[in-house]
């Protein structure tokens, strides 16, 4: 009697399903609490930022990168300032929109509306976000930049929120639909590494205070995260 109890409660498809539904509230709920930590690390910068705490690590490290006796140009070999150009490009709103609107066409072609919706979603939402972040805050961009009084509010660098928002959410949604670690590993690597690198270039090129650039992944982190354990919901529930 308590053999067949057992076996009817706790047959194969009961425990996986038990097994699914543990492991979608862990994803949702770790997702949820690196967005919030991540939140409250941009408010933390912000603060500092806004009470000039941060300024002269500020201008230490950029000086680091700045040809001795013209701080307008960056140091190293042209190539590899030709390459830092380049790299920050990839978070630039012409390539990033590129990219979103392919992967949107592509999910809409595959009848993924849901996904569709989502990536498009987080993206637009979180440029809007630093847009108005820029305009609240409206912090001066380094004196370094020959261009920098051509461009928008320094904090905080949209170049690196918006690469955070867009490659993290991406990489975020490829690792929830494969099903070999490795795969989800590179899948978050990437991404990683590309959002790493365009802030970086925007250190680099002297556009871009440091913390300006550490508020932007932060930020732009914590909103990828938040679309990521949004998707894990939707996806449990068959929307997406």
């Amino acid at each position: 009697m308590l053999s067949k109890l057992f076996k009817h409660h706790f047959s194969p498809n009961r425990l996986q399903r038990v097994r699914d539904f543990v492991f979608a509230e862990q994803a949702i709920l770790i997702g949820i609490g690196l967005a919030a930590a991540l939140v409250f690390a941009f408010i933390e910068i912000a603060d500092e930022v806004s009470e000039g705490e941060t300024h002269e690590i500020d201008i230490a490290i950029l000086e680091m990168f700045r040809a001795p006796g013209d701080p307008s140009q960056m140091t190293g070999p042209f190539w590899f300032q030709e390459a830092v150009r380049d790299i920050t490009a990839l978070g630039s709103f012409s390539v990033l929109t590129l990219v979103v609107s392919s992967v949107v066409i592509y999910l809409l072609l595959t009848r993924r509306a849901g996904a569709a919706l989502l990536v498009a979603g987080a993206v637009i939402s979180g440029a809007l976000l630093s847009d108005l972040l820029k305009d609240f805050f409206d912090r001066p961009r380094p004196e370094f930049s020959a261009v920098a009084h051509e461009l928008s509010a320094s904090f905080p660098s949209g170049h690196s929120m918006i690469s955070a928002v867009t490659y993290l959410t991406l990489g975020a949604l490829l690792a929830q639909l494969s099903e070999r670690w490795r795969e989800k590993v590179f899948f978050f690597g990437v991404a990683i590494v590309l959002t790493a690198l365009v802030g970086v270039s925007r250190v680099l090129l002297g556009v871009h205070y440091p913390s300006d650039v550490v508020a932007g992944w932060s930020l732009g982190a914590a909103w990828a995260f938040a679309a990521t354990a949004f998707a894990s919901i939707l996806r449990r529930r068959g929307t997406i």
